[in-house]
Order: C-alpha cells, then sequence, then structure tokens
C-alpha cells in the first residue's frame, strides 16, 4: 500500500522547528506534497534519507511555493502549468509515475476582500484543463491546499461564512465543475457525511480548540483510480502549520 500526504506548512522553516521531520520520520510517506514552504533556493537545508526532493520557489520572497519528496524516482517532473501568466508563484508540481500523475498545487487565494476572485477564477478553469489534458495519457492525482470548502459540511460555521473568501459560490462551483470532470473527492469518497472534518482553523479566537475549522485541503483522484483508493486521512493532531496534513491510501 502506498502513503501520499500533503501539508500546507505555512513557512517550512518554522514547521521543521515544530515537529515536522518527527512526522515525516513516523508517518513514513511514499510522496510528501508540501504548500506554502515560503522559501528561496538555499534557504534550508532538510536532510530527508531516502527521498528525491524537488522545489517550485516563488519568485516573490517568503510567499507561496511548493515542494514534493518521493522515495520513488518520477519517470518526469513539470513545474507550474506552461502558462505564463500562472507561473510566477511556484504553484504546481507535476510528478510522473508509472501508473498515474501526481501534481502537488498551492491554489490561489481570493483574499479577503475578494480582490483575487476574478483571478482565481481563470486560474482554476486552466488547472483543470492541466488536469484533463494530463488525463489523456494516464490518470492523475492532484493534492494540496486547494482553498475552498466544497460543501456546507465542510467548514463549521456555513451560514456566516457563505460569500466570504473560500467559501463563495464561484469558488464552490469551480469545485465541483472538477468533480463533474470525472475527479473524485477522496475524504468524502470514504466519509461522504462526516461531519467535524476540517484541514485549517485560523489562529484567531482559539479556532482550533474548539475545532471552528475548514476542510480545504484534498486529495483528488481520476476516476479511473477509484479501484486503486485504500483510504482517506485527515492528520487533525499533528501541530506545526495553521493546516493539518491529509493523507491518501493507494492498494498499489
Amino acid at each position: 500500500m502506498k502513503k501520499l500526504i500533503s501539508w500546507n506548512v505555512n513557512g517550512l522553516r518554522a514547521c521543521v522547528g515544530k515537529g515536522f521531520p518527527d512526522f515525516v520520520k513516523r508517518e513514513e510517506p511514499d510522496a510528501l506534497c508540501l504548500q506554502e514552504t515560503k522559501l528561496q533556493e538555499g534557504q534550508i537545508d532538510l536532510d530527508l534519507p531516502g527521498y528525491r526532493q524537488y522545489w517550485n520557489y516563488a519568485e516573490k520572497k517568503g510567499y507561496s511555493g511548493t515542494a514534493v519528496f518521493t522515495r520513488t524516482e518520477p519517470l518526469s517532473v513539470q513545474y507550474g502549468l506552461g502558462i505564463e501568466e500562472h507561473d510566477h508563484e511556484g504553484r504546481v508540481i507535476t510528478l510522473e509515475y508509472p501508473a498515474y500523475y501526481l501534481t502537488c498545487v498551492y491554489v490561489p487565494n481570493a483574499k479577503e476582500d475578494l480582490s483575487r476572485l476574478a483571478y482565481r477564477q481563470t486560474w482554476e478553469d486552466d488547472f483543470l484543463a492541466y488536469q484533463k489534458n494530463l488525463e489523456k495519457k494516464k490518470p492523475v492525482i492532484w493534492c494540496g491546499d486547494l482553498n475552498v470548502a466544497h460543501r456546507e459540511i465542510d467548514l463549521k460555521n456555513p451560514r456566516s461564512n457563505r460569500g466570504h473568501a473560500g467559501f463563495t459560490d464561484e469558488e464552490r462551483s469551480k469545485f465541483q465543475a472538477a468533480v463533474d470532470a470525472g475527479f473524485i473527492d477522496t475524504f468524502r469518497y470514504f466519509y461522504p457525511d462526516l461531519e467535524g472534518a476540517y484541514s485549517w482553523w485560523s489562529y484567531r479566537f482559539h479556532a482550533r480548540e474548539k475545532n471552528a475549522g475548514w476542510r480545504i485541503d484534498y486529495f483528488m483522484a481520476s476516476a479511473a483510480l477509484e479501484g486503486l483508493l485504500g483510504d482517506a486521512r485527515i492528520y487533525a493532531d499533528v501541530m506545526g502549520s495553521d493546516h493539518c496534513p491529509v493523507g491518501l491510501l493507494l492498494n498499489e
């Protein structure tokens, strides 16, 4: 069985000081996808024996960024979407394995004032098209901080958050478009009605203590991989970031 884990670390250097290496050692994922590393090349020397490391840095310092650590050498690696408008913020890394592609993604935040919502919509369309294009060759798994709670069950206070960044009708409809295009929300595949399952909590108002959170971190999989899906996990007890890791187990 293969174990894939995704984690928005909200600054990897800080997270390393809060138990990140212990988590990796304990869980031993086959692949670990990180978002919001907030690093430039040469700013960290991460010793992870047995893992190959792939990094996509944002041009802006201390911002965004993704990384993938994998035990198995991929057949190929692609950084970004291949679209100039989208490829300055280090948001996408795609690794090709024999049976599928694995994409680590950090979806742009619409911002509190929704000033980036229009750009976010364009980004979503282009990202989905990118995944569907990969899928022509082989199935895909994409994971990361998607910055959206899909359904009301996916956040603690849906009524008061309706229309706010991460829970606008526009963002939710783009997620639904991915589902309609044949991608499986793997956590809901296994736990369709489970409440209180969140992956992000605000640092304010003791939100994590109260479990007043949002599920905005996902593993999505091509329908063709349904037979390989073993289980989905949310590591809610793992600290070190305002997000917790999420995981997917594959029967392969």
